[in-house]
């Protein structure tokens, strides 16, 4: 059984110091491939770079909302242009909308999304979807510049909202966030959407699980994770689960990277 990372930030500066032993102790518990999505120009290049040194690494490259007001608009975008179009990842991301964090511009996280999906529909890329608290609006604009799928990121929208993003050609992204007890929306989600319809991630160091709070999460947590949507499906047997689950994954980026 090889698990795929859908989406985990190991380019971060929290892995600087053991990035290579994080990748290794992944692999050894059974994930054989890390979708790493920028936030950033800068870190456009580091993930370039990551993916190019580690070959169970694919980059996606991207502008994160979060960061809206520090990026130069036309400036970045331009460049962004010209990455993808160099380097030709496997998506766009990650990008969308944060209207959870105080203080960032609508305004600009907008245009910002916009420009991003125009620049999917340019290369004909999927999208890496960052969807918080946004998820009505993030569906207008997939409306109004449709793209060609790809993955909602640590998805907790409604059940008529995920309908809404699977027929749209997305998959959605389930995480640590499912492994809390108390996440009932989220595990009903993963427990009853179509099995087709379904990614895991880490988001690492990001959104660790239940059994390690407050700790820097890592990818090899993972097939736990996997365990857990498992259980919360009936019991279904891991195999068929990885065998899915990379089907999925694999619809929307392409071939990914199968482990030893």
């Amino acid at each position: 059984m090889m698990w795929i990372d859908t989406h985990c930030h190991l380019d971060a500066p929290e892995f600087a110091a053991d990035r290579e032993a994080v990748i290794a102790s992944a692999q050894r518990a059974g994930v054989s491939a890390f979708v790493i999505p920028a936030v950033t120009l800068d870190t456009c290049q580091d993930v370039l770079t990551l993916c190019q040194q580690q070959p169970a690494c694919v980059p996606a490259l991207g502008l994160h909302p979060i960061y809206a007001d520090s990026h130069h608009q036309l400036s970045d975008i331009d460049r962004l242009d010209e990455l993808l179009a160099r380097h030709r990842p496997r998506a766009v991301g990650e990008i969308g909308l944060d209207f959870f964090v105080e203080g960032l511009s609508e305004e600009k996280q907008t245009a910002l999304f916009v420009a991003q999906l125009k620049l999917a529909r340019k290369h004909d890329l999927p999208v890496l979807l960052h969807v918080r608290r946004s998820q009505d609006k993030i569906l207008k604009y997939l409306r109004q510049f449709p793209v060609r799928g790809g993955f909602a990121h640590a998805f907790n929208g409604s059940r008529q909202q995920a309908q809404q993003f699977l027929d749209m050609g997305f998959k959605l992204g389930f995480g640590g966030a499912m492994t809390y007890p108390r996440a009932l929306r989220i595990r009903e989600l993963a427990t009853t959407l179509p099995l087709d319809a379904l990614v895991i991630e880490t988001d690492a160091p990001d959104i660790p699980p239940e059994w390690q709070p407050h700790q820097r999460h890592a990818p090899d947590q993972l097939p736990r994770i996997a365990s857990l949507l498992a259980e919360l499906r009936g019991g279904i047997p891991l195999g068929e689960l990885a065998t899915q689950l990379r089907r999925n994954s694999e619809a929307v980026l392409g071939p990914l990277p199968a482990g030893i």
